[in-house]
């Protein structure tokens, strides 16, 4: 059966009608509240909607004053569609030549599917059918479809109860487009979560935007402090084409809006309220120039080129509402450039606006926490598929003196990250002359210096890994984020590196194959010099990077004592030591490891540094431990820096560094020629090396730890071990 929810010709105000208002996802209470102000009965939201109930001229005052609403559709008709023909049936019944003529030009959109109706252009298909179909039977003419500019828009949406509602869209194109925005910048807000964030900001005198764009918040605050309906500027009304639109009475409405309007403009203009936007790019100023003028603002709405290092208060201005929309990182600017953006936001509101409020919109609680300033209220909303924080704050009283014009620089941070960084300049500073005597492209810069930044940080050409260590327990979660926070935007600042080169890891204790364990799948990679040698290194993917900086020095003294000698490379890794014996010279490499993806990565090393002899240059994949025991060739030199502890699958047993290293060094005995030498090395903390069982082995043994410690790695001594063995 077909309910009719508004019947042609009945065009009395005092019927009542079914209307539902769509809005972005977040602002449903805002809509509520408003839809209930201009007369709406039963009003109750829903997901991204609104419910209510009215006459024609309450439908008319939604689709002029609503700030908040998407689209607003009344509804002509329910029924049950268990298939596609009961759809087509239940459309066709309808009496659609009671609201429009065959002449106009129509529009559907459908949305819902069930088993017979799979998709919504296939839904929006049979009602257009139908529709044309009973048009043509009774009036031998139909109407055309225009997508784009319909005269009249049907809305039908199929429930999961099989229950399809039939709308009229009475608005026309969507009512976030107010038609006074000629253009935008980059990732613009839409009017309407522009005048929720207006809204839950709550301004009553000066509204400033710092970051204004194309000043569509601006723009938003002046409807709403002047009393200005949003649609009046709209051409586009969806209801004037459909034969139950009263223009007498719309015609009133619109007179008594523009009244409205009039009388609230002279008002602000009374109290001498003003509206300041600011932005660093001159090109979107003019932008935003142009839309408050097409908005009738332009006497209201003061914009200059300032860049947010320069902000100050307007010139006579009281406590003002600040309301600002920074970029979040998702298509503005990237993550750990931004932590710098929110931190001198924050700055600028507590030198130059003590005593105003602040309402700031963001997708990132992370870049909100920068701004250091508790929030007084907190809201989610949607910008587009995008969730967001709203947080209000009042700011203090007191002028925050340590933020002077002077001392606010691109970069504001906490005291506790100033030390950091005071740390970090100095650690630069000590290994400057160093790292630029040795040409080094890739070096540590800070290892837990401070014991509340925990983590390493590394050069690598250009950019920095941090590598968070995880924190105690004693340290709650948050905290050690916000210091994490702390560490990337220092980072970033003292280095002067763009925000994309900071890559964060976390660093924690592995076991078994874990080492192997990818993290992403970027396959970003950037080649880095060092002594002669090429390596590539993969910044992203990995938790290692493909190069151990600690043992710089060991590739060194390999390269310096490879000539002519055959080299075996075990646990290899990528093979960066095997580059340098074959930049020394050695007569063979043979490189053994047990993952396919670093001996991969071994054989990359060695072609980019144009060793490419199969024959010379050996790889093998397999547990080191087995293949030792299997192999049956012999050696000058071998190098061999076996995990400190591993379980993996993929080897027979366990193996534990200082258990097992005299078993290990007695089976390589076996593959070295008399007069050759192993370096053994490992990173055991405390680690105990057994000299009297190993010189049971017949094996001179030399401490070559001191000498191959890098000045970078002094405060990793306990975890440099190295030893040159000779037979």
């Amino acid at each position: 059966m077909i309910l009719l929810r508004a019947a042609a010709g009945f065009l009395a105000t005092d019927i009542m009608n079914n209307y539902f208002a769509t809005c972005p996802k977040g602002i449903e209470p805002l809509l509520v509240d408003e839809l209930g102000a201009i007369g709406a009965s039963d009003v109750r939201s829903t997901v991204s909607g609104v419910y209510f109930k009215g006459d024609l001229s309450v439908g008319y005052r939604a689709a002029l004053w609503t700030r908040f609403a998407s689209r607003v559709l009344i509804n002509i008709a329910e029924f049950g569609a268990s298939d596609d023909f009961e759809l087509y049936l239940g459309v066709n019944n309808i009496s659609w030549e009671k609201y429009f003529d065959p002449s106009s030009t129509i529009a559907v959109d459908f949305s819902g599917v069930s088993e017979s109706i799979k998709n919504t252009l296939y839904g929006a298909q049979k009602i257009k059918d139908a529709i044309v179909d009973r048009f043509s039977k009774r009036f031998g003419e139909r109407p055309n479809v225009d997508k784009d500019n319909p005269d009249v828009r049907i809305v039908a949406h199929l429930n999961k109860r099989q229950k399809v509602s039939i709308n009229f869209d009475i608005t026309g194109v969507s009512l976030h487009r107010r038609s006074y925005r000629s253009n935008a910048g980059a990732a613009p807000l839409k009017e309407n979560l522009a005048a929720a964030i207006v809204a839950r900001a709550r301004p009553e005198g000066t509204v400033v935007d710092p970051m204004c764009g194309s000043g569509t918040i601006l723009i938003e605050a002046a409807m709403k402090l002047t009393d200005t309906a949003p649609g009046l500027l709209r051409e586009n009304i969806g209801f004037a084409n459909l034969k139950i639109h009263d223009p007498q009475l719309w015609k009133s409405i619109l007179l008594d809006a523009k009244a409205r309007s009039a009388k609230g403009r002279e008002q602000l203009q009374q109290r001498g309220v003003k509206l300041y936007g600011f932005d660093q790019d001159q090109r979107v100023i003019e932008i935003a120039r142009t839309n408050a003028e097409n908005a009738g603002f332009a006497d209201l709405i003061e914009f200059d080129c300032v860049a947010l290092k320069d902000l100050k208060k307007p010139e006579g201005a009281g406590a003002c509402s600040i309301i600002t929309n920074p970029p979040y990182g998702e298509r503005l600017g990237n993550f750990t450039e931004l932590l710098d953006l929110y931190s001198l936001l924050g700055a600028k509101f507590r030198q130059e606006f003590p005593g105003s409020t602040a309402t700031v919109i963001s997708s990132s609680a992370d870049l909100l926490s920068c701004i250091r300033l508790r929030a007084d209220k907190t809201y989610k909303l949607f910008n587009g598929a995008l969730e967001c924080l709203l947080k209000n704050y009042v700011i203090s009283e007191r002028r925050d003196e340590e933020q002077s014009a002077s001392a606010v620089k691109e970069t504001v941070l906490s005291s506790g990250a100033q030390e950091f960084a005071n740390r970090l300049k100095k650690n630069l500073k000590n290994l400057k002359k160093w790292i630029e005597s040795e040409s080094l492209e890739a070096y540590r810069i800070y290892d837990a210096d401070l014991p509340n930044y925990n983590a390493a940080i590394d050069v690598y050409a250009g950019y920095a890994v941090v590598q968070e260590y995880a924190p105690p327990k004693t340290v709650s979660p948050k905290t050690a984020h916000e210091r994490l926070l702390d560490i990337m935007q220092v980072t970033r600042s003292v280095l002067d590196i763009p925000g994309d080169r900071v890559i964060v890891k976390r660093r924690e204790k592995q076991k078994g194959d874990e080492q192997y364990r990818k993290l992403d799948d970027l396959n970003h990679t950037v080649t880095v010099h060092e002594y002669g040698a090429k390596y590539i290194v993969n910044l992203y993917d990995y938790l290692d990077t493909g190069m151990f900086c600690d043992h710089r020095l060991v590739r060194k003294y390999i390269r310096m004592n490879s000539r002519d000698r055959d080299f075996l490379n075990l646990f290899a890794y990528t093979g960066t030591a095997t580059v340098q014996a074959a930049l020394g010279g050695a007569r063979t490499t043979t490189t053994v490891d047990m993952s396919r993806t670093y001996l991969n990565w071994a054989k990359e090393n060695l072609r980019i540094n144009n060793f490419t002899d199969r024959r010379k240059y050996l790889f093998e994949q397999a547990d080191c431990l087995k293949w030792i025991s299997e192999c049956t060739s012999q050696f000058d030199l071998i190098f061999v820096d076996p995990p400190t502890f591993s379980n993996s699958k993929r080897m027979d047993t366990t193996f534990d560094v200082e258990r097992d290293h005299v078993q290990l060094l007695s089976s390589l005995k076996e593959l070295l020629r008399p007069g050759g030498s192993i370096i053994f090395s490992n990173n055991r903390k405390n680690f105990r090396f057994d000299y009297d069982k190993i010189g049971e082995l017949g094996f001179t043994v030399r401490d070559l730890s001191a000498e191959t410690l890098s000045k970078d790695y002094v405060k990793a001594k306990a975890l440099h071990n190295c030893w040159l063995l000779t037979l």
